[in-house]
Parts: structure tokens; sequence; C-alpha cells
């Protein structure tokens, strides 16, 4: 099953004592490129994260979003900088004796400089923090993975419908083309009788020129690899695997097919077929950009 480079997931829980948030989306892009966001103390986790992901993602432009909280213990741990918290108290009691000023140092008038407290993180075990992480990640990747399916689905169902649409109008030409001869050899025979009258009408130089221009406008070699083409891109979405890059690929082979058609036909209903394909195609090509 295909699945689309474009997803969404989401899941939020309290495991081990840390309330933790892991958000996960994507858009299409040509290969994967990784944009990780996280607590700057966090950091450790970005390649983890990275190598995690990507075992379920191969394309797209994704964004990683993971966010710590510690719900039941403290995560800093705060102490005095007893060395300025003195200084400052001593400039307090000279403010205070050179200006004759009231004497209202307190413990909360010190404390509004922050800069005597010293604030420490509390270091914590990577490999658990990661651990907790990881089980709330990979509820979000499974909800990202399962919309990237459903949406996958939705374009394989259109894909085959097109592609069968494109294989009727592949055959119409082929049902055509032998026409085409036929007509040729009828005008061609009916201009030539017109010109020479009752003259003798060289038939060995008619079949000739009827065989030249058969030549010319055979479009069987082009079909044929067409139903090829058609059959192969339905391998490839039914073979489960990344199909985005192949089938992008394999449509330009189709393209080229049936612009070598149009530049051989001279019938204006095969032309129209042409035409008709070339706008499959497109929207096929539209389709396949949205393809992991």
């Amino acid at each position: 099953m295909l699945k689309s480079m474009t997803g969404y997931g989401r899941r939020e829980a309290v495991t081990d004592g840390k309330k933790i948030l892991a958000e996960i989306k994507s858009v299409n892009h040509r290969y994967s490129d990784y944009n990780i966001k996280v607590q700057r103390h966090l950091g450790f986790l970005e390649d983890r994260i990275r190598k995690y992901a990507s075992t379920f993602i191969t394309r797209g432009k994704v964004d990683i979003y993971v966010n710590v909280e510690n719900y039941e213990t403290a995560d800093k741990e705060i102490s005095l900088n007893k060395a300025v918290a003195q200084n400052y108290i001593e400039v307090l009691r000279q403010l205070r004796d050179e200006f004759s000023l009231k004497d209202d140092i307190s413990v909360m008038s010190v404390a509004r400089n922050t800069e005597i407290f010293k604030t420490d993180r509390i270091e914590e075990d990577e490999d658990a923090i990661w651990e907790s992480v990881k089980t709330v990640l990979s509820g979000a990747i499974e909800d990202f993975v399962a919309m990237r399916s459903r949406e996958g689905e939705r374009i394989q169902t259109d894909l085959c419908q097109r592609i069968e649409y494109m294989g009727t109008l592949v055959k119409e030409i082929e049902e055509r083309s032998p026409q085409t001869v036929k007509e040729y050899s009828d005008r061609l025979y009916e201009k030539i009788k017109e010109v020479l009258e009752d003259k003798q009408i060289d038939e060995t130089r008619i079949i000739t020129e009827v065989a030249i221009y058969a030549d010319k406008v055979a479009v069987n070699e082009e079909t044929v690899r067409l139903a090829s083409h058609f059959s192969e891109f339905g391998e490839i979405i039914s073979s489960g695997e990344p199909a985005g890059r192949k089938l992008d690929f394999l449509i330009q082979e189709i393209n080229r097919e049936v612009n070598t058609i149009g530049s051989k036909a001279s019938d204006i209903n095969i032309a129209k077929t042409v035409v008709t394909l070339k706008g499959e195609i497109e929207k096929l090509r539209e389709q396949i950009q949205n393809i992991e």
C-alpha cells in the first residue's frame, strides 16, 4: 500500500514522573529532511529521535517536536552564591550608612537581586529519558503513519483508476492506427485516379507508398511498451515498498512513449486521444509527488 508524504501525529502522556509531548508532521520533499526541536538541555535526544523516526519514514520534510517537563520532581536545584550575597549586603549597608537611610535590609529585599542565586540543572539518566520519550514518540509516529497510509490509499485508488483509463485510451489508438493506413491508401488511390483520369494506375507504386506511410505512422512498438509500463506501474504500487521515486521515473517513460505517438500521429482522432493521455499523465505526476 502506498503512503502519502503528508501526515500528522501527536501524543501526550505522563510517564516515569515526566509529562512528555511528542508531535510529528510532514509535507512533500524530494528527499528526507528532518527538523527536530527539543529543549536545549535535551539536545542529546536529537540524533536518537532522527534515527528512530527514519525507520518509519523514508521520504518527506519532517518536523518533530518533543517537550519534556518533570511532573513529580524538580529538575533544577537552586543554591546561594554566598560570596555575591555577602558583597551585596555589605554594599547595601554602606549605602545605608553613607546616606543615613532607614535600615530596611531584609531577606526579601536582598533576594530581589537574583545574581546571589545559582541555578543548576539536576543531572538525569539520558538513557532513561530517551526510553520515556520513545514510548510517547512511538505513539505519535503510529498516528502519523496511519494518516499517511489512509491518504496513500486514496492516492493509490486514484492512480489505479487513471492507469486503467489510460490503458483503454491506448487500446483505442491500437484499434484506430490500422484504419488510418487504410484511409490513407484509399485517399491516395482516389487522388491518383483523379489526376491520371483513365490512364493505367501503377498498383505497385501505390502499395509502396502505402507501406512507407504505414511504417512512418506505426505505433505498435510504443503501445506495447506502454502496456508494459502500465503493468510495471501496478506491480510497483502493490509491492508495499516506498514507490515515489520509482513511479516518478516510470511516468517519465510513459510520457516519452505518448510523445512519440503524438509525433507520429497524422490522424485527428489519435491526436485527440494523445492530448487526453497527456492530461492524465500530468494528473499522475501531481499525485506521485505526494507519494513517499
